[in-house]
């Protein structure tokens, strides 16, 4: 099985990464294969909404960025997205690439095991951690929960490792989310995946 981590700091080295690495450590414990994408430093152009995506079944805007990141999320088991917290809400390059990469890719992503993670100084956790997890939920694939709102606190590089309550909450839901993927496949070779309906979408605008 195969977890993909997507780090939206800029900062290939920082408390972000420390929660991320937490959580490797229970991955590769439990035999879980990890990769880990950088794309903070990335210049990454957000959706225009053109719609070419469902002509293509990828992004028009080929910047060997999102369609990358779309053929290992095809093979994931899991995706942990992990941000920290720029004025209440994640780091904006991340937001550009899981739009593009949520809307333009064409692969079915239900039953992927989904969580998020955000690091902060002080406030903004839980917001950013709510923006996060609308990808998951838009998407048919259950989020993997810890045991409190999935995050953890630093400033200078470094200091998250010293929040001893954060670093559980890594290793929680890491083990939580191994978990939930190994029930999955145990789910999908037993019973099958639950029947899909055809999408019906309504307008508010007649």
């Amino acid at each position: 099985m195969k977890v993909l981590m997507i780090n939206g700091s800029p900062r290939k080295d920082g408390n972000t990464q420390g929660a991320l690495d937490e959580m490797k450590a229970i991955f590769e414990a439990e035999g879980i294969e990890v990769e880990c994408l950088n794309v903070g430093k990335e210049i990454i152009r957000g959706c225009v909404a053109c719609g070419g995506c469902g002509k293509l079944g990828k992004c028009v805007f080929d910047d060997d960025i999102v369609n990358e990141v779309a053929a290992k999320l095809e093979q994931a088991d899991g995706l942990v997205l992990a941000s920290p917290v720029y004025y209440a809400s994640a780091n904006g390059t991340l937001i550009s690439l899981l739009d593009r990469l949520f809307y333009s890719s064409s692969f079915d992503k239900a039953m992927k095991v989904g969580a998020s993670v955000a690091c902060a100084r002080r406030g903004g956790i839980t917001a950013t951690w709510d923006e996060l997890n609308k990808y998951f939920g838009i998407s048919g694939m259950p989020i993997a929960s810890g045991q409190y709102w999935n995050g953890v606190h630093g400033a200078a590089p470094g200091q998250s490792s010293e929040d001893a309550e954060g670093m559980q909450q890594m290793r929680t839901l890491a083990r939580n989310m191994v978990f939930l993927m190994k029930s999955i496949q145990l789910g999908r070779e037993q019973f099958g995946l639950p029947e899909r309906e055809p999408g019906i979408f309504t307008n508010f605008v007649r």
